[in-house]
């Protein structure tokens, strides 16, 4: 089901569509959260200016503190601190994902080598 609820709903098909209704019925958070989670995707991928973005991420954190859901708690947290540094996103639709994905290659190739002996010694 993990997979089933990161789909865009557009791209369920109708097994998938089934399923969800019936794991939404045993658990109304759950839907809440990905309710939220899926206006959060579709605020950032609507094309807006910085205030606008920012007044569009205030008025979701203020949905999902009234949803009264832990979940997001650490999130909004973030997404409070970091707001005006976030809302730079909606200027020139960049962001820093390369950099991620390098510094976590530079960890593993880290990691992989640790304990090796230095062989000119």
């Amino acid at each position: 089901m993990m997979w089933t609820l990161r789909k865009a709903k557009t791209a369920l098909n109708t097994d998938e569509r089934k399923q969800l209704k019936q794991l939404f019925a045993h658990s109304p958070d759950l839907k809440q959260a990905c309710q939220l989670s899926q206006q959060l995707t579709q605020l950032l991928n609507t094309s807006t200016t910085r205030s606008g973005g920012i007044r569009r991420l205030k008025n979701w954190m203020k949905a999902v503190n009234m949803s009264e859901l832990k979940c997001f708690d650490t999130f909004v947290g973030t997404l409070d601190t970091w707001l005006e540094e976030i809302a730079n996103y909606f200027v020139a639709r960049e962001n820093s994902g390369f950099v991620e994905g390098l510094n976590n290659r530079i960890k593993v190739i880290k990691h992989r080598c640790y304990g090796l002996v230095d062989t000119d010694l």
